[in-house]
This record gives C-alpha cells, sequence and structure tokens, in this order.
C-alpha cells in the first residue's frame, strides 16, 4: 500500500510516496525525508505541546511540552495527564513537571518560567 505524505524534515516540503511494505520512499531530496516516511507510516510520533495549571504562580498556566516524541496514538491519554495536573510556583524552564508520562519514558517539561507571588 502506497502512501503520499508532505515531508516536514526541512522547509522544502517534499512530496513523498511511501510503500510501507518494502520500506521504500521516493520523492525525498535527502535521507532525513525517507528516514521520516518511513517512521510516519510505521510508528508515527509526536512532540505534544500545551499548558498546565499553575497555583500561586504570577500567571496561571506554565506552556509545556514532552521532552521527547510519544507515539502518536497516546496524544488524548497524554493531554488528559497534563490537564489533571497542577503545578505549584515557582517554575522553572526545564524543569520536569511529569515524568514518565503513561511508562513511555518521556517527561513533560516546562517551557517558560513562573514566578510565585
Amino acid at each position: 500500500m502506497e502512501k503520499e505524505l508532505i515531508c516536514i524534515c526541512c522547509p522544502k516540503g517534499c512530496h513523498l510516496k511511501v510503500d510501507a511494505e518494502v520500506n521504500k520512499v521516493t520523492g525525498n531530496t535527502c535521507p532525513r525525508g525517507a528516514e521520516y516516511g518511513i517512521n510516519e507510516v510505521t510508528n508515527p510520533v509526536r512532540v505534544i505541546t500545551t499548558t498546565a495549571k499553575v497555583v500561586n504562580g504570577y500567571l496561571p498556566v506554565v506552556p509545556v511540552k514532552t521532552d521527547k516524541p510519544i507515539p502518536k496514538g497516546l496524544n488524548f491519554k497524554c493531554m488528559d495527564e497534563i490537564n489533571k495536573a497542577t503545578i505549584e510556583a515557582p517554575v522553572k524552564i526545564g524543569d520536569i513537571l511529569i515524568e514518565n508520562v503513561l511508562g513511555t519514558g518521556v517527561n513533560i517539561v516546562a517551557t517558560r518560567n513562573i514566578k510565585a507571588i
């Protein structure tokens, strides 16, 4: 089965054709496009970026992200875990706010400093 994708590895946006049965990619202009195409059809992953609630901070939320990509099928469950969390200020960039989310080995980290009030 052949699948058509647009590569997101660089600004070129190559139009890829990926045959997952034989692990063949065409249309890429660099090796990263071939790797992206195979990974996207066999094991798609995403980095989650969102916000988490903060208490006793000068802002009510802190921007957060996963420190590594997680399987695409876990996106909504990951968001549920982040939405359940309440973070106590102060928060520093890089602080691990949720460790090993959903047993993936991936952490949720802060991407902004939030001072305590």
